[in-house]
């Protein structure tokens, strides 16, 4: 019998939102039905256990799932042995810390002798410790926003996306320490059948994020203009080019990366080129 592979994902929220739409992307089918903590595949060898973030790492080390989705954050502070697979571009958020609005904050310097709560003690032990700063450290579970107003800590430690909760809770971020993403991690002892079936995931996964960081455009070009304008949109290899109906013209196809997508469409404007399209790309094969 053919195995499966089991992949430990958040079961609400928003990592657990778009590490789905993730594997819906790459034509892998879940039934999520509510309140389910288990689901099978009905198109791909693998199934899907919706478990809290911070048991994620642990599951994974012992084998009771092969891969899970978590922030690079709930990884670190784990301290799990597992494999980092994939870094998933997705669920950005940072580890900040914040002080209450009132107080002037004049630079890391300011934290020594202060008392900082937080639910990520290692991050932020690291933090300082790369940065000569002595504190103490709090350690609490979830809410650490509420510890300055009930004089619990000068400041808090947590993680910030839009910054809405430390103001709603009369704080203010005053310095950036850690950059956290989505990561995709596995198994150190994945047999030689669930390893092939993660490097098929991979390669959906890498076709997806593809073609999410480029564009497909389509423009008319004058031919006395094409080697000008080929040489702006070079593609994966070269431009595909077509004679158009009306003599003295070209249609060019090419690929642009998103990063430099306006860049170069000003260029081929300038360059000459008329009626450009541009469309998304679905999947992105190399």
């Amino acid at each position: 019998m053919s195995q499966r592979i089991k992949i430990a994902i958040q079961k609400s929220g928003r990592l657990s939102e778009d590490s789905i739409a993730l594997f819906k992307e790459c034509g892998i089918k879940l039934d999520m039905g509510k309140g389910r903590l288990k689901s099978e595949s009905s198109n791909f060898p693998a199934e899907f256990l919706f478990l809290r973030d911070d048991d994620i790492p642990g599951y994974v080390e012992d084998g009771v799932a092969d891969l899970g989705i978590v922030g690079e954050n709930v990884l670190i502070e784990s301290e799990k042995d597992v494999n980092t697979v994939k870094k998933l571009g997705f669920s950005k958020c940072r580890l900040s810390i914040a002080i209450p609005r009132e107080i002037d904050y004049t630079g890391p310097e300011f934290l020594n002798g202060k008392s900082i709560a937080t639910s990520y003690p290692k991050l932020l032990s690291a933090y300082l410790k790369e940065n000569n700063l002595s504190a103490e450290i709090h350690e609490i579970s979830g809410s650490v926003e509420i510890a300055p107003s009930i004089g619990l800590a000068d400041a808090v430690c947590d993680i910030v996306s839009s910054g809405s909760t430390l103001l709603s809770n009369g704080l203010k971020e005053v310095q950036k320490i850690f950059k956290s993403e989505a990561v995709l991690i596995g198994n150190k002892n994945l047999n030689a059948e669930l390893s092939s079936i993660l490097d098929k995931i991979l390669f959906r996964i890498n076709a997806v994020q593809k073609a999410q960081d480029n564009k497909y455009i389509l423009l008319n070009a004058p031919n006395d203009k094409l080697e000008q304008i080929i040489n702006i949109i070079s593609g994966m290899k070269s431009p595909t080019v077509m004679p158009l109906a009306i003599e003295g013209w070209s249609s060019v196809h090419s690929v642009l990366e998103e990063n430099e997508f306006w860049e170069k469409i000003e260029a081929l404007r300038a360059a000459g080129a008329q009626g450009i399209l541009v469309i998304p790309i679905e999947k992105m094969i190399l």
